[in-house]
């Protein structure tokens, strides 16, 4: 079997590491995806993944953010089977793949030119209306461009600490400028947690920086108006803690107890109402 060659770098390099995670985790007897569409994606990719410093223990927390942005995906499905799912940063995820959808569901996957291109010859296509959308979520036009007529849940898995705070919250009035309501799903770092980036191996590898620090999550509230912070669930809290391996649970208890720690790393969710005259 011929093997694709990568030849990402910076921030779209870091997709590899995710990849491998969910593929790790794919592998374990305590697996909380079961994406076996990862693991056929590694093996067919010409890459030293030893490059990513992903391990077990940091594969199963990988995993259970994914996990934790699955099932808010389908809860919002299950009440709105006809909205709109924003993918932004896709990489090589296969969310569209993994999470029940309706046959009257639309799924927009986006990310830059050269990673929609390697996903397209990597990924088996998703079932029904779904596509691709190669652009920077931060170029002008794009957004506005899609259709409004639905609402929206915004998935941005593993991006909201590489936008630059202006940039960030620009994407976020942008989105809830846009569409006639939903919700929007992320995970994010607090201050300390960029400040300590480069102690990670992933980031001195593939030269990727951190830019946006969010101490408290619920200070977005003011980006738009009602805009309501639901959950903010620290990564040592996330649901599926207790199905991880020993290990891996060991870390998240530990992370619990230091007061500097517990809160480096959180998913949130925010809802947001129709705009006036939708």
């Amino acid at each position: 079997m011929e093997r694709e060659k990568i030849t990402l770098t910076g921030v779209p390099e870091t997709l590899l590491s995710t990849l491998y995670a969910r593929a790790v985790d794919s592998r374990s007897r305590h697996s909380l995806l079961h994406d076996r569409t990862a693991l056929d994606t590694v093996r067919r990719v010409d890459y030293d993944f030893r490059r990513t410093g992903m391990t077990s223990v940091n594969a199963a927390g990988v995993a259970l953010r994914a996990r934790c942005l699955d099932d808010w995906t389908a809860e919002f499905l299950a009440r709105h089977p006809r909205a709109t799912v924003l993918h932004l940063a896709c990489g090589l995820d296969t969310r569209a793949h993994r999470v029940a959808r309706f046959p009257e569901t639309r799924w927009i996957d986006v990310d830059l030119p050269e990673v929609v291109a390697l996903r397209n010859r990597l990924l088996p296509p998703a079932d029904g209306d779904h596509r691709t959308l190669a652009t920077s979520v931060t170029a002008d036009g794009w957004l506005e461009e899609l259709p409004a007529d639905r609402p929206v849940v915004a998935v941005l898995e593993g991006l909201v600490p590489y936008l630059r705070q202006e940039d960030g919250e620009r994407l976020i009035r942008r989105i809830t400028a846009h569409f006639p309501g939903g919700q929007l799903l992320f995970d994010c770092l607090n201050g300390l947690g960029v400040r300590a980036q480069r102690l990670i191996p992933l980031f001195r590898r593939t030269g990727a920086t951190l830019h946006w620090g969010i101490d408290d999550p619920r200070a977005l509230e003011r980006l738009h108006p009602g805009l309501t912070c639901l959950d903010v669930i620290r990564g040592c809290d996330l649901p599926g803690v207790r199905r991880i391996p020993p290990l891996s649970r060991a870390e998240a208890r530990l992370t619990s107890l230091v007061p500097g720690l517990r809160d480096v790393f959180r998913l949130v969710r925010f809802e947001f109402p129709a705009g006036e005259g939708r």
